[in-house]
């Protein structure tokens, strides 16, 4: 099977998700070429803004979980410190124990904001996949490229020569000669489009030259094109490194200063974003501390590497990052408010209610099979603490031993399967009754 680059993603959970984005880009596109402003820089900015507060409330759910954190990272340090030393079963048990005592008193689960984060990561490789791969998901736009490619196909030397074009090269581990020259579906097309749209203006040029006979299709696409990845001068589909240095070269020095401006945006942005976080204090534990100082340090160069990127990517990719983190700021000057409000004592005294709530719901559906279950489980296990038992309330291991036996006999005659529920408590129920008929013989002998 060929890879077809415009069939969309077809990573696993990652191309679903960029389907149902893709839908939404398409449509936030066609709403904007209907007021007559078709661009992918502007639907790009929308496609975000509607993608960033679809994903507001976990990112509350988030914040709020760093919050209760912070309040009881002292309590669980605690916790570790006490059982510092100690590596024995009973006491790493223990140790848990407290630990998830610790969690339902905040009414929080030990995975913390785990879950949130991954939900969100499909969603943000699927938005990339939308963005890097605009004609994939965007009809108008991959409609833009025809009838230049169905020419192109019939054109003699075209395939060969779009092949040992620069943009071509960037595809060498997706495209094989079978994706220019193979006759499976639209195989051919959608690899032409995966390389025009990866097209410079400087390679347009060239193709132009090399194939005059294809003037007017060419003008025609580019035209279409320009007009809708121009978004304030820079045109999304170019690099901003590349834009710079063509329009240096073409002394063009104002734009060349403008192509600049997205990668300098997104690591300003990306720095207040992450000023605008709540930071974590020192909490004593050196484990602890260490990755926090190392979080630090992530978070100093995460402005720099976002610009690196964003020089060497398209620009619309950059133009992703810059709006997604000037909503990510918006976002979070509310939601630093809203929670410095919180009342976190009352957080605390809501979430116990709701856990003791659930237990009490628990312990309610409890069947009679379960309970039994339960038995079966502690009879069957090594933890039966040793000692004498008292005389008519507990029985000696010889009769426990006994009582096993004759349950196993009975268990193995029955029809029962062997590893079912029915079983198992028949089982028990069969040890319950051996047991209180020993313990019921052993008192009669002691009255007597």
């Amino acid at each position: 099977m060929y890879p077809l680059m415009l069939t969309k993603s077809t990573t696993f959970i990652i191309g679903p998700v960029a389907e149902v984005l893709g839908l939404l880009m398409n449509g936030i596109f066609w709403v904007l070429n209907k007021i007559g402003i078709p661009n992918i820089g502007l639907s790009i900015i929308f496609f975000t803004i509607i993608i960033y507060m679809a994903l507001m409330p976990l990112t509350v759910k988030q914040q709020k979980f760093s919050k209760l954190q912070s309040k009881m990272t002292p309590e669980i340090n605690k916790i570790q410190t006490k059982y510092k030393n100690k590596k024995d079963q009973e006491s790493m048990m223990k140790q848990n124990e407290e630990m998830q005592a610790v969690y339902k008193k905040y009414g929080v689960s030990a995975s913390g904001s785990c879950v949130q984060l991954i939900i969100q990561m499909p969603i943000l490789f699927a938005l990339y996949q939308v963005i890097y791969k605009i004609p994939a998901y965007v009809t108008q736009v991959k409609d833009a490229f025809f009838p230049l490619v169905t020419n192109l196909i019939s054109q003699r030397g075209a395939i060969e020569y779009l092949q040992g074009t620069t943009a071509a090269k960037t595809f060498a581990n997706q495209f094989t000669s079978a994706n220019f020259t193979g006759n499976v579906g639209s195989t051919v097309s959608n690899t032409l489009i995966d390389v025009l749209n990866k097209f410079s203006t400087a390679e347009w040029t060239a193709l132009a030259d090399k194939f005059p006979s294809l003037g007017v299709e060419i003008t025609n696409t580019t035209s279409l094109l320009t007009r809708y990845n121009n978004f304030l001068g820079l045109n999304m589909g170019d690099s901003p490194w590349f834009a710079m240095k063509t329009y240096w070269a073409a002394g063009v020095y104002g734009l060349a200063i403008a192509s600049v401006v997205i990668p300098v945006l997104s690591a300003v942005t990306q720095w207040i974003n992450i000023k605008l976080m709540p930071q974590q204090q020192a909490t004593g534990n050196q484990q602890q501390d260490s990755m926090m100082n190392s979080m630090k340090t992530m978070n100093l160069l995460m402005p720099l590497m976002s610009a690196y990127f964003c020089f060497t990517l398209p620009a619309g990719m950059g133009l992703y990052w810059v709006a997604g983190a000037v909503i990510r700021s918006v976002q979070q000057v509310f939601i630093n408010k809203h929670i410095d409000k919180m009342d976190i004592d009352a957080m605390i005294a809501k979430n116990l209610e709701k856990q003791q709530k659930k237990i009490a719901k628990s312990e309610g559906r409890e069947t009679v099979s379960q309970r039994m279950m339960n038995q079966y489980s502690q009879m069957n296990t090594k933890s039966i603490e040793s000692g004498t038992a008292a005389k008519n309330t507990d029985l000696t291991q010889k009769q426990k031993d006994s009582a096993l036996r004759n349950a196993d006999r009975k268990y193995e005659n029955k029809t029962y399967r062997k590893d079912s529920m029915a079983a198992k408590v028949n089982m028990v129920r069969d040890f319950n009754d051996t047991s209180s008929r020993q313990s019921d013989t052993d008192s009669g002998k002691e009255d007597k």
